[in-house]
């Protein structure tokens, strides 16, 4: 590893996704380092879910290489996938909470899943709750909430396990501007804290916010790359 990547958290090497005969992603290499800001963009269909969904094994590759954290996806057996998991963060545009799950139990099952104990939960999901406003609604379910109100919670559920990358795809896309800001200050925040912060949109107004490098995707390839 070279002085110029020696940084990187995630790495990929010529990487290709099809389905079927057609590439979602094409002949990609990237670098992302430790701590970085970093915006992927392009029109619906240019692969930025795509991109997002590789990094955590929501998706495999079809030919290339993709490394994370040290950990190559290609050779990483089945019982380490938790393990991968477990550091990052995801949050998804239509927030994907259960709904039949509080505000709380929502939160808390990230940590569950990671076998942390009870007492060391509820303190946990307490703290990062009250960090997003939501404290008040810990017993609420989510149909009772509002789009925003969901996305705290859903931020909340993300940064809940301390995770060394924080994914992020359209994170603002059906919120209202108010409630975009207050995300997107929440995701500032856990970036001044360490974590390296990926996201994926076409949101203009998010993209000149400024102190990010933005890559552009074009037709699933990498078509620009810019630090704003």
């Amino acid at each position: 590893m070279t002085e110029e990547n020696a940084d990187a958290i995630i790495r990929m090497f010529h990487v290709h996704k099809r389905y079927g005969a057609k590439f979602a992603l094409k002949d990609l290499s990237l670098d992302i380092y430790k701590n970085e800001y970093l915006f992927v963009t392009g029109r619906s269909g240019a692969g930025k879910t795509t991109l997002l969904r590789l990094l955590y094994l929501g998706e495999e590759v079809s030919e290339g290489q993709v490394l994370v954290d040290g950990l190559n996806l290609s050779r990483i057996a089945r019982n380490r996938i938790p393990q991968l998991r477990r550091k990052f963060g995801i949050i998804f545009q239509d927030y994907k909470l259960i709904p039949t799950k509080t505000v709380f139990e929502n939160v808390a099952l990230v940590l569950e899943v990671a076998g942390r104990k009870p007492s060391l939960i509820a303190k946990k999901v307490k703290s990062v709750l009250r960090m997003v406003g939501m404290e008040d609604r810990i017993d609420a379910y989510p149909q009772s909430l509002s789009g925003g109100e969901q996305q705290r919670v859903a931020v909340a559920r993300a940064a809940a396990g301390d995770p060394k990358i924080i994914l992020a795809d359209e994170p603002t896309g059906s919120l209202d501007e108010e409630s975009a800001d207050v995300i997107m200050s929440f995701l500032d925040t856990f970036h001044s804290r360490g974590a390296t912060i990926i996201i994926a949109t076409h949101d203009k107004e998010l993209l000149e916010r400024g102190h990010a490098r933005i890559i552009q995707l074009r037709d699933g390839q990498l078509w620009s790359t810019e630090t704003v």
